[in-house]
């Protein structure tokens, strides 16, 4: 069966993402699925994955993308989770079921080092899957595997945080809007940065209790204090990395976590770490999560009818413009390509 996909050939850079056309074997192995796949949302993982600075060794040609949403074309003999015609998202971690990750789950990754999901079928395990939010459409859906998963874990699993707990979200990306989302779900107030002001109302439909344009206020930690009461932020979704960190430090209360996502602003920097010794601060890394996190997650979702925040949706044919489009930071909420 012939499968089009998209591939990094050669070498990495946006002018080396070449459509192809493989082979897909239509006999599975017993607890195999093939999915037939109709939707993926860009992170910007994907986007460094492409250009070759996440993993400069990567082997190629790689399908990149680790979000994808489908619906199941045939089952191994085995499977026993799914028929022909269920809806399904790939979890990113192929072998992260649940509970804390090793490095062999790590290494399951799609998008890399594994092939991803800019492709029009895929095989997984039957584990290796999670059933579509029946409320949600497939470009949706597509954006929750690591933007939204990332999000809950940070907000839900490692943030600490209670109803009226203040939460600072940076930035207004898919990460960040989950968060968002997530936390005035619990109840929590929201603090959230951009440099554009019309990205901040925007943000203020969503639930935002205090916004902050960083733009205009280079100090915004101090923003971040009057907003607290000078107490201080409960938790921080830091996305932007070292560029922001000081910052954050700054930001947040004594005993406060800060859930550190993305390198969006620089992954390397001379940091003082006594704000952290002397206020006793939490620096948790959120590496997205497990099938578990992720049906979990799937529930509250579906409990509370939430929809995932879409910016913009390109076609099969745009992949090098999407890309390009999510690298320029214009986007609000996810970026997603769809080709049904």
């Amino acid at each position: 069966m012939k499968n089009k996909v998209w591939e990094i050939q050669g070498s990495f850079g946006i002018q080396n993402l070449k459509e192809a056309e493989r082979e897909v074997s239509e006999t599975l192995a017993p607890k195999e699925v093939l999915v037939r796949l109709t939707a993926t949302s860009l992170n910007y993982r994907d986007y460094l994955m492409v250009i070759g600075t996440y993993n400069p060794r990567q082997k190629l040609p790689l399908v990149p993308c680790s979000d994808g949403a489908g619906v199941v074309e045939a089952v191994g003999s085995e499977v026993t989770l799914w028929k022909k015609g269920d809806r399904v998202l790939p979890i990113f971690a192929q072998k992260w079921i649940d509970g804390a990750p090793n490095m062999d789950n790590l290494r399951s990754t799609l998008g890399g080092p594994n092939d991803g999901c800019l492709a029009q079928y895929g095989k997984f395990s039957e584990e290796g899957l999670v059933a579509t939010p029946s409320h949600l459409t497939d470009q949706e859906a597509a954006t929750l595997g690591c933007a939204g998963l990332t999000a809950y874990n940070a907000v839900v699993n490692f943030g600490g945080i209670e109803p009226g707990s203040d939460v600072l979200c940076l930035g207004t990306g898919g990460v960040s809007l989950f968060a968002l989302q997530f936390a005035k779900m619990m109840g929590a107030r929201v603090i959230i940065t951009s440099s554009s002001d019309e990205k901040l109302a925007r943000a203020k439909t969503l639930g935002a209790d205090e916004t902050i344009n960083y733009a205009t206020k280079s100090n915004w930690e101090r923003d971040v204090r009057k907003h607290t009461k000078m107490a201080g932020a409960d938790l921080i979704i830091e996305v932007g990395g070292a560029g922001t960190m000081q910052k954050s430090m700054m930001s947040v209360k004594p005993y406060g976590t800060i859930a550190l996502i993305g390198v969006l602003a620089g992954g390397e920097s001379s940091l003082s770490l006594y704000p952290i010794l002397m206020q006793g601060v939490k620096v948790q890394g959120i590496i997205v999560g497990s099938r578990a996190d992720f049906e979990k997650m799937n529930r509250a979702i579906e409990q509370n009818k939430m929809k995932p925040v879409v910016d913009k949706v390109f076609g099969w044919e745009d992949v090098p413009e999407a890309l390009e489009y999510l690298q320029t930071g214009k986007h609000f909420g996810k970026v997603v390509v769809s080709w049904e």
